[in-house]
């Protein structure tokens, strides 16, 4: 077994790699620094003018990009109240998508559940099947499930759906957009989301969201739809080039900044560097069980997410072990969510990383899994 050399703790940008929040660079969070301006006013309406192209691009739309001052967990309830009636089929396949579940029965949907065990996928023949069983008016979904490391085949799941007469799309992306390509059009994503915090590698406090004209459509059919996550009320406010609401204003600084770091880097190379971040992890796994360590992926081939690994430990060794033990050489993952607490960790490769601060990351990590 190769003896791994311990190096003095990591400083500075590049060892923060939880699945979220991810680590924000020092010129982003020293964007939100800038003055205050009004809301109501020539300066917002400018602001979200220099926004809106940026995140249209990311979300691969037309359509106008909603931008809340919250967690993303608004904008999954922004979906249920606007765009469900009734009957709500809810894909579950970890913790996230649980959550999607829970947010349509708190609001009084009829909900069942298509369920596959964490690690794994839906497939769109098995969605099928499910919805020619009963009538549902929405669909809820995760596309980059953050507790496994799941990544749905959205666009696929996608065209179940709208073979069915009224029936909505509902698409949880909040380590998707951002690290991958998401074409909210061109795949027909009635709702889809995400939050500042991981992808995108802004600080915590703003989701994102884009309903497609059907969703519209629907919302203005649904009576007692909220007040602060009413898309209608979005729809409005973007049609003047303001939000419905008072925004963080300090945190759309921050993403003029990072909206114009991705341009530069451009979209297409940004996902490319994701990939190449996820195909060194999961490289890195087999060298490791080739050598007897006895690390696993959860998720299978073709279901992996870019952003966000989920790896099994053997036996003897635990999530939160593994993680304080890597802590005191500088560098932060996450143990495992929920029921995989003690038998996985997670490694969000996502944001500004790159492949050669991953490397360090990995070079630390089997220090503490192969002393």
């Amino acid at each position: 077994m190769t003896h791994v050399t311990a190096r003095e703790p990591a400083t500075g940008f590049g060892r923060f790699f939880l699945p979220g929040p991810t680590e924000v660079r020092p010129e982003v969070l020293a964007a939100q620094a800038r003055a205050m301006i009004g809301h109501r006013g020539s300066a917002i309406q400018e602001l979200i003018a220099e926004i809106e192209p940026g995140l249209q691009r990311i979300f691969g739309t037309c359509r106008p990009v909603y931008v809340s001052s919250s967690s993303a967990t608004g904008l999954m309830e922004a979906a249920i109240r606007c765009c469900s009636r009734e009957r709500v089929l809810s894909l579950v396949n970890g913790a996230f998508s649980a959550r999607f579940r829970e947010i349509a029965s708190s609001h009084g949907r009829t909900v069942e559940t298509l369920e596959v065990p964490w690690g794994r996928g839906h497939t769109a023949d098995l969605l099928d099947t499910a919805l020619g069983r009963s009538s549902y008016d929405a669909v809820t979904v995760v596309h980059s499930e953050t507790s496994t490391g799941v990544l749905n085949p959205v666009a696929e799941l996608a065209e179940a759906v709208h073979r069915r007469d009224d029936v909505l799309l509902l698409v949880d992306s909040v380590t998707g957009v951002g690290g991958m390509s998401v074409e909210a059009d061109g795949w027909q994503l009635d709702f889809v989301l995400t939050g500042s915090q991981k992808a995108l590698a802004l600080p915590p406090g703003l989701a994102f969201g884009v309903a497609q004209e059907a969703a519209v459509r629907r919302a203005e059919t649904i009576p007692n739809r909220g007040t602060y996550f009413d898309i209608l009320a979005f729809e409005a406010g973007l049609a003047k080039r303001q939000t419905p609401n008072t925004p963080a204003i300090s945190l759309l600084y921050a993403l003029r900044t990072q909206l114009a770091r991705i341009e530069a880097e451009t979209p297409a190379m940004r996902y490319r560097r994701h990939a190449d971040m996820a195909a060194r992890v999961w490289q890195w796994v087999e060298e490791m069980d080739d050598r007897g360590v006895g690390l696993s992926m959860l998720a299978p081939e073709g279901y992996r997410s870019p952003t966000v690994s989920c790896i099994c430990l053997p036996d003897g060794r635990t999530g939160p072990e593994v993680t304080a033990r890597l802590k005191d050489r500088g560098f932060t993952i996450a143990p495992g969510y929920g029921q995989l607490k003690d038998t996985t960790i997670r490694i969000g490769h996502m944001g500004d990383h790159t492949v050669a601060e991953l490397d360090e990351l990995l070079h630390h990590l089997e220090g503490v899994l192969a002393p």
